[in-house]
């Protein structure tokens, strides 16, 4: 099945008489015949369902929906795409280990392996993406555990050399994890380049519509996890009865055991019900994803005949400096824009505010155009180096395009430019 197929279809197939969408399964618990039939599934929880903490029927359709378009061997929803983050680094590494992570990722993200990670003890070595194979070697040590980036950084908009990225970490033997939020397996594939785990904030198009907040993992099924050193994964885990993941689940063992121990641990799982309109996003993500690369490609051309804006970040065009590497892993540059207004802080929050029709708002790939001012929001608590690195300057503003009829949304910006 392509893609515009696997959103309305993938993840639940109905029986005969049984309900055409995905039944919301609005229950924490499931009943069993016997004390010895759950004492079968407390030794192995894959066999069926345990407790809503971590699966339940309708966010188990929409995992097997999510792995489908990102063509991995499963998935799990987590509550929000920050926890996705956590949840895929803690399954690899404990205190003492690190991992490396471009930096031009979201500010959140990066406060959570700076700050967060390094006081339990696991140390996350941020690298320039643009640096030479020979530069980014010589940071790995036996103790790396996962190389990290962003498919479409946000905000910074630099596209992701996955390949490259890849082959750099598989040649540690270690895997690499890249967040697809902005993307979406619709406009990126990045298991078919080479990374061996996804990440999204569901939150964003996926969603589409900005109801509900949650994040998801895939697996792609395909790392060879006896080629390094991941004692999680291949040696006994005492709180399962000595289950070896690797040798139980073969390949699924990475999604299993980040389920059966994380999962189990933490309980940061999504409701039925939000999993319920999430689907509801899915099933149009590629009409939606399709307008989103046509108004922002506009909006983005528009900007850059602007006198009053310094600079303008699409990969979309072909001035951008990473055009070609969105030619190669994008089918579409999605529908953000990031501009530099002149006159720094001032001057973007003045362009700001003058908007009507895009509001501000702490938020990004709504079906409504929206502004942010990352310096004073998602990345205010980075410092004057770190917003640097992750490509923030004073006066950029980060314009997510909705699907308004475009030439409403260059209407809105002209007026407020003026």
């Amino acid at each position: 099945m392509r893609d515009e197929t696997k959103c309305l279809h993938a993840g639940y197939t109905p029986k005969n008489a049984e309900p055409r969408v995905v039944p919301i399964v609005q229950s924490t618990t499931y009943r069993y015949d016997s004390a010895e039939d759950i004492g079968a599934v407390f030794d192995d929880p894959s066999k069926s369902l345990i407790y809503s903490r971590f699966e339940n029927p309708t966010v188990m359709a929409v995992e097997d929906k999510i792995a489908a378009l990102e063509g991995g061997i499963g998935a799990m929803c987590t509550s929000s795409g920050q926890m996705a983050s956590l949840l895929s680094i803690l399954n690899l590494c404990s205190a003492g280990d690190n991992f490396i992570s471009v930096s031009t990722i979201y500010g959140g993200t990066v406060n959570l392996f700076a700050a967060t990670l390094k006081k339990l003890g696991i140390e996350c070595v941020f690298v320039d993406a643009n640096a030479d194979e020979e530069t980014l070697d010589r940071v790995f040590t036996k103790n790396t555990k996962a190389v990290f980036g962003e498919s479409l950084a946000n905000p910074a908009l630099a596209v992701l050399d996955i390949e490259k990225f890849a082959s750099l970490a598989h040649r540690h033997h270690v895997p690499l994890i890249v967040d697809n939020t902005f993307p979406t397996p619709v406009l990126c594939k990045p298991i078919e380049y080479g990374a061996d785990v996804v990440i999204h904030s569901t939150s964003k198009y996926l969603d589409g519509h900005a109801l509900q907040v949650g994040g998801v993992i895939v697996d792609s099924g395909r790392f060879d996890w006896h080629g390094g050193s991941f004692p999680g994964l291949t040696e006994p885990d005492p709180t399962y009865h000595g289950i070896v993941y690797t040798e139980t689940y073969g390949k699924m063992a990475y999604i299993l055991k980040a389920r059966m121990q994380l999962m189990r641990d933490f309980g940061a799982y999504p409701s039925a019900h939000s999993a319920f309109l999430l689907n509801l996003g899915l099933e149009t993500l590629p009409l939606r994803m399709e307008r989103y690369c046509e108004n922002a490609l506009k909006v983005a051309q528009y900007f850059l005949k602007s006198p009053k804006i310094e600079s303008v970040r699409y990969p979309g065009l072909p001035d951008d400096p990473d055009y070609a590497l969105a030619q190669k892993y994008l089918k579409g540059a999605s529908g953000v824009v990031t501009v530099v207004v002149k006159g720094g802080r001032k001057g973007a929050i003045t362009f700001m505010d003058a908007l009507k029709l895009a509001s501000n708002q702490v938020h990004v790939a709504d079906i409504r155009s929206c502004v942010q001012h990352p310096a004073s929001s998602t990345h205010r608590q980075l410092t004057d180096e770190q917003l640097a690195a992750a490509g923030v300057h004073p006066g950029t503003v980060r314009f997510s395009v909705g699907l308004e009829h475009v030439d409403d949304i260059l209407a809105d910006i002209e007026q407020a430019m003026a």
